[in-house]
């Protein structure tokens, strides 16, 4: 199964990177997301992993798998018989603008069985996430200056 969603965002690319890229932050600005803990040090990329508590789920650890700075990053978690993967990518506009596509593939023998249960909640957090970082990165660029 596979849900993608897109929003434009009246912010430059780099600005839009700079918030996806924080992870841990997202629970500042996202309502589904309840804490994000990172579980290694050093720079966000291929490798790295974060624990993620949302609600009405239970806790997921998330490892990056494919990463392209400042422009893209997926990552996947797998359990009870599933692997899902997010994919966050970030276009740039001619008019510098960006274009946000977050994409979720949930694979393996109970998927379709499991997906019944959480599909429409995902549909949910997909769209709340998108629309979410849309407001974050335009306040910051509209707003006061906000620490990071």
């Amino acid at each position: 199964m596979r849900f993608e969603v897109t929003e434009e965002i009246d912010a430059d690319p780099s600005d839009v990177w700079a918030v996806l890229a924080d992870v841990q932050r997202w629970p500042d600005w996202c309502p589904t997301m309840t804490s994000v803990r990172r579980l290694d040090d050093g720079p966000f990329g291929v490798g790295s992993a974060a624990e993620i508590r949302q609600p009405k789920l239970p806790k997921a650890s998330w490892r990056v798998t494919e990463f392209e700075p400042g422009r893209r990053f997926e990552w996947a978690t797998a359990a009870l018989g599933i692997t899902t993967r997010g994919d966050h990518r970030i276009d740039g506009l001619p008019d510098g603008r960006s274009r946000i596509t977050l994409t979720i593939k949930v694979t393996g023998a109970l998927a379709p069985l499991l997906t019944v249960v959480v599909w429409p909640m995902t549909r949910r957090y997909i769209t709340l996430e998108a629309g979410s970082l849309k407001r974050r990165c335009e306040a910051r660029r509209t707003g006061p200056a906000t620490s990071s």
